[in-house]
């Protein structure tokens, strides 16, 4: 169901808008969680270990899925709220030829170098066979996972957040049991966790895009078939996506220097590791997708000449996001060492300890980084991509430094988690700085 985000309170507007990309993002972040769990519980740490280890390869991968999401969504937002729906149906089709594209480089360079990045990472010699296996068929699956994000950025650009969660119900609920059944019943090891991942993706991303072409076909009815590619709308999501995907791509780099360093302490800092910062992203990425919203919001009343409603949308948007932030930070504070034991069966004390500091050390950071996130929502649905890499950059540069030097230290591995709350402090306000100055500027332009 579409929805025009033009019309009506925005704070109202954007809880219906969102709660429903929230419950997508939990669902999505399943798939991954599904992966630790199966292989801690029914496999054992070292395949957790594995796969945690290969996840953060994959965040590269991811980073440019996000990048062609979100420019393809912000472009398409615009047009939907400017009600141009012959050019929305040129956009779209645009940023599928261009996400097809992207996708084939990168599994071409996947499938060269994945044991070589895995190298790199000083992955230990008992964890090698599984990382490259697991990260290997992950590649094979990138299609899916690309085509997939993509529409979920068209079905958000056109105010329908209920579709995808629909789907993400499904697939992930449907992953869960076949992780189960290729690992405990047919003792596929990691490879059925992964191969499950990739069977549910497919099968989800089928079912969007044929979802997508049909309501396109309803929504540009007697507009014309319009072009088939469009440089010039190319060139609006490329404005938006290069730098997403840069910023995201940097921060997966960074992670992986992090995860360079983490290797150095071991098996049992790897597991612990791997355990709670899954369970840190469940969190962070239920932030940005909510900021995604507040940029699908922001993009739409831009296109339609109504900035005057950006600012309650982020005032909406910080109490979406402040409201995450509590149970969040009660449970993993309180609570981490039980969400940590829930992925591994016969866990060390080194691998619970680790990560029950890391989310002590983090969660109650979350009422910050939350504000950065839904600031940076507003930056990129306004178009304003180099603020927004600026304070994101500054983050990820001060966490990859703390880490590497705090390490090194009688911290040890505690040190690599204290650089997370300083890195993100810091970005937060220069996003919130940058925010006051577009919002400054959007009030004298309107006075003009």
């Amino acid at each position: 169901m579409n929805r025009d985000l033009t019309v009506g309170k925005p704070a109202a507007i954007l809880w219906k808008f969102c709660l429903p990309l929230f419950g997508s993002v939990i669902f999505q972040q399943l798939y991954n969680i599904a992966d630790s769990l199966v292989a801690g519980k029914f496999i054992g740490e070292n395949a957790l270990a594995a796969v945690g280890n290969s996840y953060e390869i994959t965040l590269i991968f991811i980073a440019f899925a996000f990048g062609c999401n979100i420019g393809c969504s912000v472009t398409v937002a615009r047009l939907f709220g400017a009600k141009d729906y012959r050019q929305v149906r040129t956009a779209v089709s645009t940023a599928f030829i261009m996400t097809g594209t992207v996708c084939m480089v990168l599994m071409l360079f996947g499938l060269i170098t994945s044991e070589k990045m895995l190298e790199l990472l000083k992955t230990p010699d008992v964890l090698m066979a599984d990382s490259a296996l697991y990260l290997n068929i992950y590649i094979l699956g990138l299609p899916f996972m690309f085509f997939y994000n993509v529409s979920n950025g068209i079905f958000s650009a056109m105010g329908d957040s209920r579709t995808p969660f629909i789907f993400l119900v499904c697939s992930s609920t449907a992953n869960i049991l076949m992780d189960i059944g290729f690992v405990a019943g047919f003792h596929m090891g990691v490879a059925g966790v992964a191969f499950a991942t990739l069977i549910c993706q497919g099968i989800s991303c089928v079912l969007a895009v044929i979802v997508i072409l049909r309501g396109l076909s309803g929504l540009t009815a007697g507009t014309g078939r319009g072009e088939l590619f469009s440089f010039s709308i190319f060139s609006n999501i490329a404005a938006v996506a290069l730098p997403s995907t840069l910023q995201q791509s940097f921060i997966s780099v960074g992670n992986l220097v992090i995860q360079g360093v983490i290797n150095g302490f071991g098996p049992g800092v790897i597991a612990g590791y791997a355990a709670s910062v899954k369970l840190n992203n469940l969190v962070i990425t239920s932030f940005t997708t909510l900021a995604n919203g507040i940029s699908n919001y922001t993009a739409q009343n831009i296109g339609a000449g109504k900035r005057e409603r950006v600012r309650e949308g982020l005032r909406a948007g910080i109490g979406m996001v402040w409201m995450l932030s509590v149970p969040f930070f009660l449970l993993y504070f309180f609570r981490g060492e039980m969400f940590i034991r829930f992925f591994m069966e016969t866990p060390t004390e080194t691998a619970v300890q680790t990560g029950i500091i890391f989310l002590r050390i983090l969660s109650p950071f979350y009422f910050v980084i939350s504000v950065k996130l839904a600031a940076d929502g507003v930056l990129r649905g306004a178009g304003y991509m180099k603020a927004f890499m600026i304070a994101t950059f500054t983050d990820l540069i001060l966490r990859v430094l703390l880490a590497v030097v705090l390490s090194g230290t009688e911290l040890g591995a505690t040190g690599i988690w204290t650089a997370w709350p300083v890195g993100w402090t810091i970005a937060t306000g220069l996003s919130v700085m940058f925010y006051a100055r577009y919002f400054v500027r959007n009030n004298n332009e309107m006075k003009r």
